[in-house]
């Protein structure tokens, strides 16, 4: 059984950091992505930033492009997303998720999924 966990959400100050992890275990697959999605209160879940494996590829939305950074390490099952110059307009539950199949950030894509860790950027 596939299961991730997220872990590193927390309160920060506007123009602040985080790490976020994501510990996965259960995978058998040589090859599959894994992405960060996020949903604030009253809006829609939207992808962050999504890494492939084992070739590394990343893409990123918009909003977070030059500010946050995907990475992936495999000895530990890990993938992390490192956020830098936090915005309150980050506010929001962070999720990763795994799919064996596909690439991007459309969340029908995703089979598997964490439950969700709490960022909150005050002003």
């Amino acid at each position: 059984e596939v299961q991730l966990v997220e872990s590193g959400g927390d309160l920060v100050q506007v123009g602040g950091s985080l790490r976020l992890s994501c510990l996965i275990s259960g995978l058998t697959w040589d090859d599959y992505v894994v992405a960060w999605f996020r949903q604030a209160p009253g809006k829609e879940r939207e992808g962050v930033s999504c890494i492939s494996s084992p070739d590394g590829s990343t893409a990123y939305g918009d909003s977070v492009k030059g500010r946050f950074t995907i990475s992936n390490d495999n000895a530990k099952n890990t993938a992390y997303l490192q956020m830098n110059s936090l915005k309150p307009e980050d506010t929001a539950v962070y999720y990763c998720a795994a799919t064996r199949l596909g690439w991007g950030m459309q969340i029908v894509a995703y089979d598997y999924w964490g439950q969700g860790t709490q960022v909150t950027v005050s002003s």
